[in-house]
């Protein structure tokens, strides 16, 4: 029989679909929209969808148009989701927005009038949400800009604005004062439209209270297991779970350096198994200095990532070529394996290669 040699994701939507239950629950009364840009977070967008779909999500949010369009594809015209697409109108894309029934949330004054032009040629309104900058400085018009355009009907003539929405910056650190900042320009800011629908809350501002939620809250990461906090959250499962065989068993005496360089030397004997996944599979290389995988009933430290194989140390535990070793899941947890290279869960996510063998449970 041949023995594994290649990397396996497994992609468990009944979990996700249990994480879109519990955020939902989090927010009475307000739509749960998923955020679903980057392919799904990397899991595969149409998959992801159809199963939040299946649960009870009727709107998506993605960022870029081409995704949009490859999510109204993978949908069908059995599933006719409202599409989001954060990135508005940019020049020319009118009629491919309208092509693919999506709906542009226009994030600047220009964007504004360009959908109002092109509007104006349809013979009819065009569906559109108004992005406010509250105070991220990333994206939207600003509360000045916002006044004027709600004052100046004609430039609004032609647009159906159905939902505003702004973006928090600090809302994983619950007591940060920007969130109240935040909180008071948006609220301002959406009275100006009052036909329309509001939302500002993602994933960590859902648990920042009932005034932070409105109309319609747009879970992201947290979807996918990365805890709200940036750190691990025992209410969410894992839904990308990241295995990969052990090809080999190597001892290492005591003042040998470890893979490329000189830079990691073992300070005593090491036991290291020798595992078919690396960066090449969407392992952050940055995680090798105090990375964890789960191997045994334990977890086990990074000695080195590269391309290809990791090394861990896995001491004095009796291992095998092919057996499995847990990389990002249920006990190597993926906000863990953010803190150790330094970054976000959703960079692990989206980083996740094609290389890696993918298997859907739950995939409808």
């Amino acid at each position: 029989m041949a023995l594994p040699s290649s990397a396996r994701l497994t992609i468990d939507l009944d979990a996700l679909a249990h994480n879109y239950g519990f955020l939902r629950d989090q927010a009475p009364g307000a739509e749960a929209a998923p955020v679903v840009k980057g392919d799904g977070y990397g899991l595969g967008a149409g998959p992801v969808c159809r199963r939040l779909w299946a649960e009870g999500a009727r709107s998506f949010f993605v960022a870029r148009l081409t995704e949009g369009e490859a999510l109204r594809a993978a949908l069908g015209p059995d599933r006719p989701a409202v599409i989001y697409v954060l990135d508005g109108m940019t020049g020319g894309t009118g009629p491919r927005l309208v092509a693919a029934d999506l709906t542009p949330a226009l994030t600047s004054v220009p964007q504004v009038e360009a959908a109002g032009s092109f509007a104006s040629t349809l013979g009819r309104t065009l569906p559109v949400a108004l992005h406010i900058d509250t105070g991220m400085n990333r994206q939207g018009v600003t509360p000045d800009q916002a006044v004027a355009l709600a004052q100046s009907g004609d430039r609004l003539a032609h647009l159906d604005i159905g939902l505003v929405m702004s973006h928090l910056g600090s809302a994983p650190e619950l007591r940060d004062p920007r969130n109240g900042r935040q909180l008071e320009r948006f609220a301002a800011a959406r009275k100006l439209f009052p036909d329309a629908r509001a939302s500002f809350a993602a994933s960590a501002g859902i648990f920042l209270g009932d005034d932070y939620r409105f109309d319609m809250v747009r879970p992201g990461v947290s979807l996918y297991g990365g805890g709200p906090e940036e750190r691990p959250d025992p209410r969410l499962k894992a839904v990308a779970t990241l295995e990969a065989p052990i090809l080999d068993i190597r001892n290492i005496q005591a003042g040998e350096t470890v893979g490329y360089g000189s830079s990691r030397i073992v300070a005593r004997p090491t036991r290291v198994a020798v595992v078919a996944a690396g960066y090449a599979d969407g392992l952050v290389r940055a995680a090798k200095q105090t990375g964890h995988a789960w191997f045994a009933g334990a977890l086990r430290p990074f000695l080195i990532v590269t391309m290809d194989l990791i090394l861990i140390d896995i001491g004095d535990t009796p291992a095998s070529p092919a057996e499995m070793v847990e990389l990002m899941g249920p006990n190597a947890h993926i906000d863990d394996l953010a803190a150790a290279a330094g970054t976000v869960a959703h960079e692990c996510l989206v980083r996740l290669s094609p290389r890696a063998e993918r298997v859907y449970l739950g995939e409808v």
